[in-house]
């Protein structure tokens, strides 16, 4: 088995939101991949006395130990139960109910000698790629399907889309978003190595327009993580005075890539 994980921060003057992990049972049987995207909070705040990065690192060890220790239980089950673990970890301090609460995108992925099971809950991405070389891309589009003008300002959406019906969803302190996300599961030999991505690092397809779903996993599994996330670096440059490409609010994104051959 081949294992990359890359993850680098947007700017070198704040600190990375996102998480990442690989889990490797000492049994030696099965494994899970865990990636997050942590949200960037506004100027005025969340509620809460604790970073991105504190919730992203605590729902990320949540959901390791879950997804390894608890095999009986669904990947919906697993993130639910994380998120309310997480959230008993600051509800006594923090306002959980604030619509900025910490809160992430997230990826999960849990493989057996049999069978691979997945997660994903918003706009992070799954790549899926078979034996004989063919890329699925599992993705929750319910972001992309939001009208433009409810993401006008953080106000907007917040007040209309953000984790409501209609909307879109993330992982903040109500577990019951959990059965919102997009999950299943496919045989394991069906699929030779996937691949788990951040939107810093998905831009490359979908703000740069610079290849599809196969041709970034190509990037990956030949050139290695690092080299698509200085892909995205190189066009993210090129572009810095510009911002050509819809939807891209920020010059430099966290990225983060998880990538695991079978």
């Amino acid at each position: 088995m081949r294992t990359e994980l890359v993850s680098e921060p947007g700017t070198p003057d704040r600190p990375n939101e996102d998480f990442a992990g690989v889990g490797l049972p000492a049994s030696g049987q099965g494994g899970c991949l865990i990636v997050l995207d942590g949200v960037t909070p506004p100027e005025d705040g969340t509620g809460c006395l604790h970073s991105v990065p504190w919730f992203t690192a605590r729902l990320g060890g949540a959901l390791t130990e879950l997804t390894l220790s608890a095999p009986d239980l669904t990947l919906r089950e697993i993130l639910g139960r994380a998120i309310r673990r997480t959230a008993e970890a600051h509800g006594d301090t923090c306002d959980l109910s604030h619509p900025r609460t910490p809160q992430a995108t997230v990826v999960l992925g849990r493989w057996s000698e049999e069978t691979l099971e997945y997660l994903v809950l918003s706009d992070s991405a799954l790549l899926l790629r078979s034996p004989d070389g063919a890329v699925t891309a599992v993705l929750d589009d319910r972001l992309d399907r939001v009208p433009r003008s409810s993401l006008a300002s953080d106000a907007i959406a917040d007040a209309t889309v953000r984790n409501k019906e209609g909307g879109f969803f993330t992982a903040a302190a109500d577990p019951s978003v959990a059965a919102r996300a997009v999950a299943g599961a496919v045989p394991l030999d069906r699929v030779g190595a996937l691949a788990a991505l951040t939107d810093g690092a998905t831009r490359w397809t979908e703000k740069f327009r610079a290849g599809d779903w196969a041709a970034l996993f190509d990037v990956i599994r030949k050139e290695g993580a690092r080299a698509l996330v200085d892909r995205v670096r190189e066009l993210e440059a090129a572009d810095r005075e510009k911002r050509a490409f819809l939807g891209r609010s920020k010059t430099h994104d966290d990225a983060t890539v998880v990538y695991v051959e079978f």
